[in-house]
């Protein structure tokens, strides 16, 4: 069941995998936003326009929603690889959320968008 007024803003690909995450766990957006110790509002803005995320965040917000960072990053993952590159992703995960938050920033930048032009699985 739908509530609320329609958003006049397209999801992102990311926004698409986190509602259909958030639907699955049965949880609302004011349920979600208080596991992650912000408002509904701020996390309602995360499912509906392009974000960058820390790893910390994608982490704690994958947790929150009790699915892979692999499935909120990239929908394949879900359902193609067990092993090998997404292994890989991980520990370059890892590895960032442990750099300084600018350096951070700086690889979410790079990644974020290729993870929305790539990610949506249309294969271009």
């Amino acid at each position: 069941m739908k509530t609320g007024r329609p958003s006049k803003h397209p999801r992102t690909p990311f926004g698409e995998r986190v509602l259909a995450a958030r639907q699955a766990a049965g949880l609302t957006q004011a349920q979600v936003a208080e596991k992650l110790g912000m408002t509904q509002h701020a996390y309602a803005y995360w499912e509906r326009h392009p974000v960058a995320l820390r790893p910390d965040q994608v982490q704690q917000l994958a947790a929150a929603l009790n699915v892979s960072v692999e499935s909120l990053m990239n929908k394949q993952a879900t359902h193609s690889r067990t092993s090998g590159p997404t292994g890989k992703a991980r520990q370059l995960f890892e590895a960032v959320s442990k750099l300084p938050r600018r350096q951070q920033e700086k690889v979410l930048a790079v990644l974020e968008p290729f993870v929305t032009q790539h990610g949506s699985g249309n294969g271009h």
